[in-house]
């Protein structure tokens, strides 16, 4: 099916006439809604798959990173408020996470909107800052940054040089909203949360997913999926299906 591009903030690749359910994904630092493109075809068929485009990147290229997460959630909260008449889920991945974390409250807070889930992949809780300098590193400690984390594009980044005025200033911006990102204490959700992270993740751990807990009063559920950082690309079905409900071999927390 086409790409519906009619909102500014989120993408759908396949529409659904009467979806009983909308997941929203946001993406991780440096990513673009084309991480999640694959998910649409994925999903069962009552179910919607969006993905946020932040500012910067692909049809967004033009436009200005947010300056902070503030507003980034800010853009990004009322586009998903729309989708409200049918449940929503939100999942984010590393700092997408936050993201989607936050535009949870926001809901919440604004609209009086209780997504029926929040799912959190390979990032450590809200209250523990990221803190970090890597948006002020020069473009080459930047890539070197991007080569460490690792994910689909950057060694071919690293050694395409030429590339770096197009694709860093989304990237850098991002780390930007990552490294100055501080958590608002509040009343905690009241939703389930679901945690995932890779067993070789070097960013995020069992033990620091299983702090997403503290983040709610609802159920709470942790699962650990096979890969490094990026295990979201390499095991998409098996993710996707975590975040749907397939809870049947989580390790129940709560």
């Amino acid at each position: 099916m086409p790409l519906r591009t009619a909102a500014r903030w989120l993408r759908c690749w396949e529409p659904r006439s009467a979806p009983r359910l909308r997941l929203v994904c946001f993406p991780h630092a440096g990513g673009a809604a084309s991480f999640y493109g694959s998910w649409g075809g994925l999903a069962p068929a009552d179910v919607e798959v969006h993905a946020v485009q932040y500012p910067g990147r692909e049809d967004r290229i033009g436009e200005a990173v947010p300056t902070g997460m503030e507003e980034l959630v800010r853009g990004v909260t009322e586009e998903v408020h729309a989708l409200s008449d049918r449940s929503l889920v939100l999942f984010g991945h590393s700092m997408g996470a936050i993201a989607a974390y936050e535009t949870a409250r926001a809901l919440s807070a604004v609209h009086g909107v209780r997504p029926r889930r929040l799912v959190v992949s390979g990032r450590h809780v809200p209250g523990e800052a990221a803190g970090g300098d890597v948006h002020r590193r020069d473009d080459a400690g930047l890539v070197a940054e991007v080569r460490r984390v690792g994910g689909a594009g950057a060694e071919v980044l690293a050694a395409t040089p030429e590339l770096w005025p197009v694709f860093l200033p989304a990237i850098r911006g991002d780390y930007r909203i990552e490294e100055t990102y501080r958590h608002r204490p509040g009343t905690p959700l009241d939703i389930g949360v679901t945690a995932i992270v890779g067993a070789e993740d070097a960013e995020a751990t069992p033990d620091e997913a299983d702090r997403w807990c503290e983040y709610t009063s609802g159920p709470f559920t942790r699962h650990v999926v096979q890969g490094d950082h990026f295990f979201p690309a390499r095991h998409a079905e098996q993710v996707l299906g975590l975040v749907l409900g397939g809870l049947e071999s989580a390790e129940e927390i709560r």
